[in-house]
């Protein structure tokens, strides 16, 4: 994608028109034109310069953002096109309009209307008053001749935009009071006095000064206010370091951050900025990551840890290796992703687009029938005059143009302040209208870090089990070993290092230690080395229920325990689970575990429905799947995650992950949290409300005024609307609208209050399917929690059996199914256990 500045735009009639022209440029795939930010996104493989000429032909000047590969360079260009250099310049030429506009009014109205003095000059000398307000009104003017060079430009170009509007209608009241004021002196040279009184309420100039300063007025309020829209940005711009202090022939020099090279030594003192992303080789620190992340507290760093560049040293001194530098760093690729987000359009605006192309010579024609109308019914040509300027100044297609991409910029801007990245404005507006919600288990659901759950010893104690444990695990290079390594470093266990040390086929690890036989393993390998207790082959049994691998460990022959290990559901998953439950939204997990493990672990965390044994191009599939039933959001952080994170309707990549799945993903946590999924959906769903809103005010607005207008109420209801009003109402429009958008910066992402639920058509539907899905069987001779195993995984090795619950005090098995079958086929498979099915 390309990015280019263009400049010359006043309205989203403007937008469309480039974006024509640019789109019919051979090699041009992708068209997108930001008003909001003045940028042009362009996909394809058309010559830059072709584009640009493009452009130049459709009256607007383009130039070719250039790429920095230096992180400073490319911060301060980024943050210099966002500046707001609008509203000075629209201030200077608000009071110096204002200045002339005062002495105007005060000749047209106070002294006409309210009698108020003037100089003995202009007593009874109307031509006088005429020629002074017809001087100050050119003044006004030519002040604010910008409006009448892109109008007119625009309207030269067959592609009128809104400053046209105002230019016809400030030149119609102009030209029409000139005419009246020549008018006034033919009358006087023929001593008609009646005439010349008439022709001075013919006087249009003050309405033509009137709508250049209001309409100078509103696009300094809406600068003003879009400026505020792109604060988050700005403010992740500034977090750039300016420079670095780095090693250079074994002494420390300060140098411009553009010249730190990858490989490069630097370091950090307490409260500095850390300035490119790097690996700590030296010293210990809290770094406050709440600018990137939006966590508050600080997080440890020790030799080995990673920083990024714009994050604060909190405490001690630490030396570091620059790792990426420039453009690369995790700070330079965030402000890349919310510039993008905001240069690119989101499927709704494309209605406003639409409008857009054709609103400004549909006003323009109106204008002329109303003006047309009125002379016809009978009126005066200043009444009908007044009429059509109305039309042309009230009209905004201003407000049609920045409904959505000022509520896309702040929204996306709050999304980054917290520690959530939408990559385009399409993910921002899709993530809210999820109905599905896909998890993958490891490292989403999970803290993907196995650790010690239970310990069960036999005959010893819990630390000799361990050290046991930790003798034969020392060696070994599994997860499941760091799990019982880290526990035992964590109760400080030492242990000699264990001889003949080997990793045998199914699952299981034997060594000497001090002349001791070390076994463990799985059940099975243990129970071919020794003699297993049945009462501990039913405890491995209930660990694995619960979604533990159950570990054994025998000494001399003898078992010394179980050790189970698993992987733990995050703090924070089943409250975000539940909260997107509670949205209306249908959680179902993948995982490529077994069944078993899967439900315990979809059990705990609260999800819809567990897909296991899933392998990443099922994945894939199952997001397709799911996509029948509705928009599918996958949320994962593994290089597996990736192909289902580009099938699904929007892919959200956990921050912490793998690359791939980043790159991969359309949305990128960047705490790692699962809680940010929710608050992601409500944040677009808050957007996508505030757009619906934008585009309802702009449009009811055109709707309501061009006919109001038009005089279309005069006759009915007495309602006739001054140009001067007009042109007020014109420019608070946008400034409404813009203003509007900003109140999503007082949105509370996290707050649970905030849900706007809409109903889970799916789950009711998966509910009453499984309800009429099953069989209950009444079963004689079970008598222990062994019995209930043997049936339970009887049942549920049968096709299309789902679950079974069997117990043997109520002597029943409730059989869920996602097929139908048999009587027969249930009841031989109990029987074949050696129990008997009664009914």
């Amino acid at each position: 994608m390309e990015q280019y500045t263009v400049n010359g735009m006043s309205c989203a009639a403007c937008t469309a028109r480039v974006e024509k022209a640019v789109s019919g440029v051979k090699g041009v795939t992708s068209c997108s034109v930001s008003l909001l930010t003045n940028s042009m996104s362009i996909e394809g493989t058309a010559d830059s310069k072709e584009i640009i000429e493009a452009v130049h032909n459709a009256g607007y000047t383009a130039s070719l953002k250039k790429e920095n590969s230096k992180q400073n360079s490319q911060s301060y260009s980024n943050e210099d096109a966002l500046k707001d250099r609008e509203t000075p310049v629209l201030k200077k030429r608000l009071i110096a309009s204002l200045g002339f506009l005062i002495v105007l009014m005060y000749v047209s109205m106070g002294h006409m209307m309210w009698g108020w003095p003037l100089p003995s000059f202009f007593e009874n000398n109307h031509i006088a008053m005429g020629l002074l307000q017809l001087l100050l009104t050119v003044a006004i003017m030519v002040i604010n001749q910008k409006f009448f060079i892109s109008g007119f430009k625009s309207l030269w170009h067959r592609a009128p935009n809104m400053d046209t509007l105002v230019a016809l209608g400030a030149t119609a009241a102009f030209g029409y009071s000139t005419f009246a004021l020549f008018a006034m002196t033919d009358a006087q040279v023929k001593g008609n006095a009646d005439a010349v009184m008439s022709y001075m309420h013919e006087f249009y100039f003050e309405s033509a000064a009137m709508i250049l300063a209001l309409i100078t007025l509103g696009k300094m309020l809406e600068a003003r206010s879009k400026g505020k829209t792109t604060d988050a940005l700005k403010g992740l711009m500034r977090l750039a370091p300016k420079t670095a202090t780095v090693y250079r022939d074994g002494t420390e020099i300060i140098i411009p951050i553009e010249q730190v090279a990858k490989g490069d030594a630097f370091v950090v003192r307490p409260g500095e900025s850390i300035p490119v992303d790097g690996i700590i080789l030296d010293g210990n620190s809290a770094a406050d990551e709440s600018s990137l992340t939006g966590e508050s507290i600080p997080v440890d760093k020790t030799v080995g840890s990673t920083v990024s560049a714009g994050t604060i040293n909190q405490s001690g001194f630490i030396r570091c290796e620059a790792t990426r530098v420039g453009e690369d760093t995790t700070l330079s690729q965030i402000i890349q992703m919310v510039s993008d987000a905001a240069a690119t359009k989101a499927p709704i605006a494309k209605v406003a687009d639409r409008v857009s192309g054709v609103f400004v010579p549909t006003v323009i024609v109106i204008a002329v029938i109303t003006v047309i109308a009125w002379l016809i019914a009978g009126q005066t040509v200043g009444f009908a005059l007044a009429r059509g300027i109305s039309v042309l100044v009230i009209s905004c297609p201003c407000a049609l143009g920045l409904a959505t991409p000022v509520a896309i910029m702040v929204g996306n801007g709050m999304g980054a302040k917290n520690g959530i990245l939408f990559k385009t404005a399409v993910s921002l507006e899709k993530t809210g209208k999820t109905r599905i919600v896909a998890l993958d288990k490891t490292g989403t659901i999970t803290k993907g870090e196995p650790t010690v759950t239970d310990m069960i010893p036999v005959g010893i104690s819990e630390k000799e089990l361990l050290s046991v444990a930790y003798a034969l695990e020392k060696k070994s290079e599994h997860p499941l070993a760091r799990a019982i390594n880290q526990r035992a470093e964590q109760e400080g266990l030492t242990v000699g290092d264990a001889e003949q040390f080997k990793a045998l086929s199914g699952n299981g690890l034997t060594a000497n230690l001090n002349g001791d036989a070390l076994l463990g393993g799985s059940y099975k390998f243990i129970s071919e080395q020794i003699s297993v207790p049945s009462e501990m082959k039913e405890k491995s049994e209930r660990l694995s229920e619960e979604g533990k691998t159950p570990l054994f460990f025998a000494r001399n022959g003898e078992l010394c325990g179980i050790i189970a290990v698993a992987d733990t559901i995050k703090d924070d998953s089943p409250q975000a689970i539940k909260e997107m439950q509670n949205m209306g939204i249908y959680v179902a997990m993948l995982t490529g575990d077994n069944e078993r493990t899967a439900k315990a672990i979809g059990a705990k965390a609260g999800v819809d429905e567990v897909i296991a044994g899933v392998l990443p191009d099922g994945k894939e599939n199952v997001i397709r799947e799911l996509q029948k039933k509705g928009n599918v959001v996958m949320v994962g952080d593994g290089i597996n995650d990736a192909p289902a994170l580009t099938r699904a309707d929007v892919g959200i990549a956990i921050g912490a992950g793998a690359d791939v799945a980043v790159d991969a993903a359309d949305v990128v946590l960047m705490k790692s949290r699962l809680s940010d999924v929710p608050a992601a959906i409500r944040l677009s769903r808050a957007t996508l409300r505030n757009i619906h809103e934008n585009l309802f005010w702009a449009f009811i607005y055109n709707i309501i005024g061009i006919p109001l207008a038009a005089g279309v109420f005069i006759n009915i209801l007495g309602w006739r609307l001054n140009p001067m009003f007009a042109a007020a109402a014109m420019s608070l429009s946008s400034f409404c609208v813009v203003t509007n958008a900003l109140r999503l910066n007082l949105f509370k992402m996290y707050d649970s209050k905030q849900n706007h639920k809409i109903k889970n058509t799916l789950k009711t539907t998966t509910e009453k399917e499984t309800k009429t899905m099953e069989k209950t069987l009444k079963i004689e001779g079970m008598m222990c929690g062994h019995c209930e195993m043997h049936v339970k995984k009887a049942l549920e090795a049968l096709d299309g059996v789902t679950n079974a619950e069997v117990s043997h005090k109520a002597g029943t098995a409730v059989v869920t199914m996602e097929k139908e079958i048999t009587n027969d086929a249930l009841k031989q498979a109990v029987e074949d256990q050696g129990y008997k099915v009664i009914g």
